[in-house]
């Protein structure tokens, strides 16, 4: 990545809590185009939240979310999706009885197209798959459009849900521990794929392998107990004393 331009996506002071506990406390970070932000933390530490807050699937306690210096704190998760957030699941979120290209195909038609409009138009159809293919493309699945996608390997349904995403052409994707499950030689693969979506797109990503995250990120932001204890140059973050007893142990 070269020099960050201005923040593409942004928190400020961001905060949730449940009841008595305090999941993510007075967060504030920015993502840039162009670049590849991973969060790493223990288990507990409030990543996955930090996560549902920035998608929109659950709403902050304090703080705020802006997108391109849109307040976007308040904006409903569907509506997110269509002004440029994407995200993937810790659990793949794919149709597994469908083929690859209709699951991505039907990623693109759930930004594009209205609810109240029926696909009755073959330019429309032509349309939606044309987007679908190039997603597949994009993603490493150029080829077995026709699959059924539940018969896909772990490491391809993977690559499946980010084609998905990037379905949507969105500004900001949001990727929730994408190597989870995968072997050395698909996590190698889908580390090369996320390299090269970085590069046309700001990604944050939650992942506890730590040689994959310090491979792969511009930048790491390190959460515990809710808090940011340190973000900056991976390089920087693993000699961080704290984060040495906090977290990384024999990684530092």
């Amino acid at each position: 990545m070269t020099d960050a331009g201005p923040p593409v996506l942004q928190t400020i002071g961001l905060s949730k809590s449940f009841g008595g506990l305090a999941a993510v406390r007075n967060v504030s970070l920015t993502l840039a185009r162009g670049e590849l932000h991973a969060v790493i933390g223990p288990n507990g530490a409030g990543k996955s939240t930090l996560v549902n807050l920035l998608s929109g699937a659950v709403a902050p306690t304090a703080g705020q979310i802006r997108l391109d210096d849109h307040d976007i704190t308040r904006m409903p998760e569907h509506a997110r999706a269509h002004i440029g957030l994407a995200r993937s699941f810790q659990r793949t979120n794919i149709l597994p009885s469908l083929t690859v290209l209709e699951n991505v195909r039907l990623a693109v038609q759930a930004v594009s197209v209205p609810a109240r409009r029926s696909l009755t138009s073959p330019k429309r159809a032509t349309e939606l798959v044309e987007r679908a293919a190039a997603a597949l493309m994009r993603a490493g699945l150029a080829h077995g459009h026709g699959r059924v996608a539940g018969t896909l390997a772990h490491g391809q349904q993977r690559q499946l849900e980010i084609a998905m995403a990037l379905a949507a052409q969105p500004k900001v994707l949001l990727l929730d521990e994408p190597l989870a499950g995968m072997g050395p030689e698909e996590g190698e693969r889908v580390a090369a794929l996320l390299k090269s979506i970085a590069v046309e797109h700001a990604v944050l990503l939650i992942e506890h392998d730590m040689d994959f995250v310090f491979a792969v990120a511009d930048r790491l932001t390190v959460l515990v107990e809710g808090a940011v204890l340190a973000t900056g140059h991976p390089e920087d973050v693993r000699r961080n004393a704290e984060v040495q007893a906090a977290y990384l142990g024999g990684h530092a």
